[in-house]
């Protein structure tokens, strides 16, 4: 029979209390294997975006495998800071809205050069560490009313909703006269796998199985590996490589001084607008969802998480990629019971090795990771109980808030209708001493942004 060595026993256990201790694991209610599929999770959820982000880049004439590396870096970096300084569960990565905007607003419809959007996206990441270092947006974070911070949890939620049923084909654009959505081919394959996938989630978390929506996701990329032809497999292994087709790489080729001119300076405050509004209230409702807040409602280590994204920007221009944030996709992995920033550690270190393993992203097809995004926004649809419906104003442009997030798909829109809502409606409640500077400031700064004509 054998025994177990005693020196490799003692070995592990150091190394599993060294992890408990540095990231605070059991003091948060979670464990090693719990944080490592929370991180395994949240990687799958987004590894997507190697994919979307390089295509839409390169359709202004961004080379498609430098971008995918620096992608991959981008999200590495943030993420790897995100969960080694800040220790919370919320990868970083490239975000799609702001990737869209610099590819087909700024490259395509403005004609500027690759290397002046990279100056633009530099100089975005520089001014949006400094409004978070000065204390701007911490000041922003306090000053949220209570019923847009929840609320914007549940605007995410429906986002989510909408975005997996979009990606798995169940709801898709409506080409005739009525709403602007309709109901897709119900019985697609992906649209089934989607609803059988979300289905699974549902029994399996009921019964606490460890994992759960992990195993979702790889039981339906091997389903469809072996029954959609769309879903094929190239291989594991791809040598990277830094540089362009012509020789040159993106790296350090960033224009800033062609980004400092009249004409692109507006768009450099909108991408901070944005990203601050944007970021900001995605936190917050990751936080809330992970039950990582203070005894004053505040975001654990919340300085440290607003900085790890502002400062993955200024990386972002610096090695050819887009505008970072936090993922909302992180809620898989709070969902799955992450709770420190080992979840967002494995993250990182997964789109490390992604460089080398490109082609395994074409293995998971959006539908796999539909009815996880799907199950995460239902689940932050709870956070309707937290509204204080005693003061109806509040509870009220909350709710505002929530809805114009998934109907204008775009949560600085829900989050500037929902101040505007709640002024004017305290306003004319009389009740004129429950506002602040902070509410009526952020409330103004937010109607300039869009009257002017800055919004993404």
């Amino acid at each position: 029979m054998s025994q177990d060595n005693p020196a490799q026993i003692k070995k592990t256990t150091s190394l599993e209390d060294k992890l408990d201790n540095f990231f605070k694991i059991k003091a948060r209610g979670s464990s090693i294997k719990t944080e490592l599929i929370a991180g395994l999770t949240t990687f799958l959820a987004m590894v997507y975006s190697v994919i979307v982000v390089p295509s839409m880049l390169s359709a202004a004439g961004f080379d498609a495998g430098a971008v995918f590396i620096a992608t991959c870096l981008i999200a590495a970096f943030g993420s790897l800071l995100m969960g080694l300084w800040v220790n919370l569960p919320m990868a970083i990565g490239c975000a799609i809205s702001l990737t869209a905007f610099t590819a087909f607003s700024l490259v395509i419809g403005q004609g500027v050069s690759v290397e002046v959007a990279l100056g633009a996206v530099f100089i975005m990441g520089v001014v949006f560490t400094l409004i978070t270092v000065t204390g701007i947006r911490q000041w922003i974070l306090t000053n949220l009313p209570l019923g847009i911070a929840h609320e914007t949890g549940i605007g995410i939620g429906l986002f989510l909703l909408l975005i997996a049923a979009d990606s798995s084909g169940l709801i898709v654009k409506n080409s005739h006269a009525g709403l602007p959505i309709a109901l897709g081919d119900i019985n697609s394959f992906s649209t089934v796998m989607s609803v059988l996938g979300l289905a699974a989630i549902f029994g399996l978390e009921k019964k606490r199985i460890p994992g759960g929506i992990l195993l979702v996701i790889i039981a339906i990329s091997i389903i469809g590996l072996l029954f959609d032809p769309n879903v094929t497999y190239n291989g594991f292994f791809a040598l990277p490589s830094l540089e362009t087709a012509q020789g040159d790489t993106l790296i350090g080729s960033m224009d800033i001084m062609g980004a400092l001119t009249p004409t692109i300076l507006p768009v450099v405050i909108a991408l901070v607008m944005t990203a601050v509004f944007d970021a900001t209230g995605t936190i917050r409702a990751l936080a809330g969802q992970a039950n990582l807040l203070d005894n004053d409602g505040q975001i654990i280590n919340g300085g440290k998480a607003l900085t790890a994204d502002s400062v993955s920007s200024i990386v972002a221009g610096a090695v050819g990629g887009a505008p970072a944030a936090v993922y909302i996709e992180s809620a898989t992995g709070t969902a799955a019971g992450g709770k420190t920033g080992l979840t967002a550690t494995i993250v990182g270190l997964l789109f490390l090795v992604m460089i080398f393993f490109s082609p395994v992203s074409y293995l998971v097809p959006a539908y796999a990771t539909a009815p996880a995004l799907m199950y995460v926004g239902l689940l932050m649809l709870g956070n309707v109980s937290k509204l204080d419906f005693d003061d109806s104003v509040d509870a009220l442009s909350g709710l505002v808030c929530a809805v114009f997030i998934i109907l204008s798909a775009n949560i600085v829109t829900g989050i500037m209708i929902g101040f505007t809502t709640l002024l004017v409606g305290r306003i004319f409640a009389g009740e004129l001493k429950k506002l602040n500077m902070g509410i009526i400031s952020i409330t103004i700064a937010l109607i300039v942004f869009y009257v002017g004509g800055w919004a993404i």
